[in-house]
């Protein structure tokens, strides 16, 4: 296992079907490559996503100047169409000066996929629908 330590994770699914995961900086990284791997492709919103959190002091400051909550990495209308929209927006925040990243996965992206890239990377996984 890659994860230190089994740590609990929370994957919510809202109304909408919109899932998000709260988890911290450096294992974002991982569960967004890992998520590549399980779907068989990086899209860009997702390398959009990655360049996000490598460099996380610059974009965190970027939505503090702005008074943004959620930064959203760029989508063409075809990505939607053809099924390649993972993210759907990101919030970078710290808590205790450890940084971590809220990711909202796109509706079509299927839980299944987020829980087991979660597991991959050590972690026990609760799912709570919001419906």
């Amino acid at each position: 296992m890659e994860g230190e330590s089994m740590s609990k994770v929370v994957v919510e699914v809202d109304m909408a079907k919109y899932k998000s995961v709260d988890i911290p900086a450096q294992d974002a990284i991982k569960l967004l490559e890992k998520i590549a791997e399980i779907m068989g492709k990086m899209t860009p919103d997702m390398q959009e996503t990655i360049r996000y959190i490598r460099n996380f002091d610059e974009f965190y400051e970027y939505m503090r100047k702005k008074f943004k909550d959620y930064i959203a990495p760029p989508h063409r209308p075809d990505d939607y169409i053809k099924g390649n929209a993972v993210i759907d927006k990101v919030k970078l925040y710290k808590r205790d000066e450890e940084k971590h990243v809220v990711i909202i996965f796109d509706r079509r992206v299927s839980v299944e996929a987020i829980v087991e890239a979660l597991k991959g990377l050590g972690y026990d996984v609760e799912i709570k629908k919001a419906f």
